[in-house]
């Protein structure tokens, strides 16, 4: 049994880490501010892990939740790249200044690998596709770069003090807890939400764009896997599915199956967003053992059920 602190394992990629590890009888410690995370996302487990209520940019919380750990997953993070055009400092603060703070702790605490949750959306919006780790990044919104800033400062840590880090690009996230009613949820929570709801969706752009859309499940898997695997410390590894997939394709697939039609309509782009999104998996798959068991139609699937179980409470 190894030790896991799980930042931001209240939201919806890190309660699905910490249900994992604990159902593989690890010892599980969360650090979560609830400011995006949701207590309901942890209830069943409440009584199995060590809850630390406090943010990533006060470097003595950070301390104390990182108390005992052997590895620590760092999913904490304020999302969304609308959200940090409107508010570039706070999305710094956090995903930068607190990315640093954890490597801080976990370089004094002697933790044995830390595992960095990073973003596609470093790439920008180059035209070459599928996206692979050694070209060069090009953000184009203050989320990306904290999170290129924040992947930097995994390495040299790495480099320097000999705290092996792994940073995991994750492509378009998705499934169950992943929450609808946010202004700035993901696409497939609130096109989910909206066909069962028999509203119209709304899609930013023609539809046309494309994204590889990457069923949590897998997520999870990457991290458990980056956290040990010999020959991934300093490195960066794209997670994704290495298939791609149109957003009026998407709202085709739901439509399918919820069994009615979906009304779209459709707003100017939104500043920041890419075009097309596609990652190469090889390194992944080479280096951390990582092969995606979930595709999109299997995944929507999945998240669809999950959806209509879990109407009232989102």
């Amino acid at each position: 049994m190894s030790r896991y602190l799980v930042t931001g394992g209240a939201g919806f990629i890190g309660s699905h880490i910490c249900e994992e590890l604990l159902r593989r009888g690890h010892a599980v410690a969360v650090l979560d501010n609830f400011a995006t995370g949701r207590r309901e996302n942890l209830r069943g487990m409440e009584r199995d892990l060590t809850l630390v209520e406090g943010d990533l940019r006060d470097l003595v919380t950070v301390r104390e939740a990182m108390r005992g750990a052997d590895y620590v997953l760092h999913q904490g993070a304020l999302p969304s790249v609308p959200r940090s055009i409107a508010d570039p400092i706070t999305s710094h603060q956090v995903n930068t200044e607190g990315t640093l703070n954890v490597l801080v702790a976990a370089r004094d605490a002697e933790i044995k690998r830390v595992v960095f949750a990073s973003s596609s959306s470093v790439y920008g919006d180059t035209p070459v596709l599928p996206k692979r780790e050694d070209m060069t990044p090009a953000p184009k919104s203050p989320y990306a770069v904290s999170k290129l800033t924040a992947e930097h400062y995994c390495r040299v840590f790495h480099e320097i003090y000999g705290l092996e880090t792994v940073s995991l690009r994750y492509f378009n996230v998705f499934g169950p807890r992943q929450d609808p009613a946010s202004q700035y949820a993901a696409v497939i929570a609130k096109f989910t939400r909206a066909m069962l709801d028999g509203r119209e969706l709304t899609i930013y752009g023609d539809g046309e764009q494309t994204r590889d859309f990457t069923y949590v499940a897998n997520v999870v898997e990457a991290n458990l896997r980056a956290a040990t695997a010999p020959g991934a410390a300093g490195k960066v590894f794209n997670i994704a599915c290495g298939k791609r997939i149109s957003l009026n394709q998407i709202a085709a697939h739901l439509a399918e199956m919820v069994g009615s039609e979906a009304a779209i309509r459709y707003d100017p782009p939104r500043a920041g967003d890419v075009r097309d999104s596609l990652a190469d998996i090889g390194r992944a798959q080479a280096v951390l053992g990582y092969q995606p068991q979930i595709d999109v139609e299997q995944g929507l699937r999945l998240t669809l059920e999950w959806s209509r179980s879990h109407a009232v409470s989102s």
